[in-house]
């Protein structure tokens, strides 16, 4: 099995009142497990079965549609879980912080141009903070795309999938996007990735 579901790393109920414990039950134990079971199906007895998430992301761009939306989205999730925490949100680090003012513009334009690209991307996708020739960019992607397959590595993602924000926002989703940024945000698993991407 190549894919399998991690567990919350805080309880249901621990983003609360910006995410609900019934969102983060459909969210992780109904969607993100399905894309686990679906693409672990799609993989039995192809040549990528083995390989990385990271690997058969990239792989199955644009050569096998349907597991490429499985094995991405399951990529996606992976993060998604560990790009928010309790009591998130506020100022970056003081490294990555810097880097934002250098790239981005500051913190203040970050966050209003990564909010914008979740509103901006239209029906189900992504918004992203990405590393792309050494430099931050603020992408958005549809569906279960990332940066990965655009020559980028993510460093931070929200999902603006309805069944992200829907029980929670209905149709506010600019609402949650800001709730998600001042409040949700896990800068140091950031501050990891972008580590890591750097390196």
């Amino acid at each position: 099995m190549t894919f399998t579901l991690p567990e919350l790393p805080y309880a249901y109920d621990a983003l609360g009142p910006y995410m609900s414990k019934e969102t983060l039950e459909f969210h992780h134990d109904k969607h993100h497990k399905a894309y686990v079971d679906t693409g672990n199906k799609l993989l039995e007895g192809t040549d990528l079965a083995g390989k990385s998430v990271e690997e058969i992301v990239k792989a199955s761009y644009g050569t096998n549609q349907a597991l490429f939306n499985n094995a991405g989205q399951h990529f996606n999730h992976l993060h998604f879980w560990n790009w928010m925490k309790p009591n998130g949100g506020g100022q970056p680090p003081q490294a990555l912080a810097s880097k934002i003012d250098e790239d981005l513009g500051g913190y203040e334009k970050f966050k209003a141009d990564f909010i914008q690209a979740g509103i901006g991307q239209f029906g189900s996708g992504w918004a992203w903070l990405a590393v792309k020739d050494g430099k931050l960019a603020i992408m958005k992607t549809p569906n279960g795309e990332n940066p990965l397959v655009h020559g980028a590595t993510p460093i931070l993602g929200v999902d603006v999938w309805e069944h992200s924000y829907y029980i929670d926002y209905r149709n506010r989703r600019p609402d949650y996007l800001k709730a998600f940024v001042e409040n949700l945000v896990n800068w140091e698993y950031v501050e990891k990735l972008y580590g890591e991407a750097k390196a």
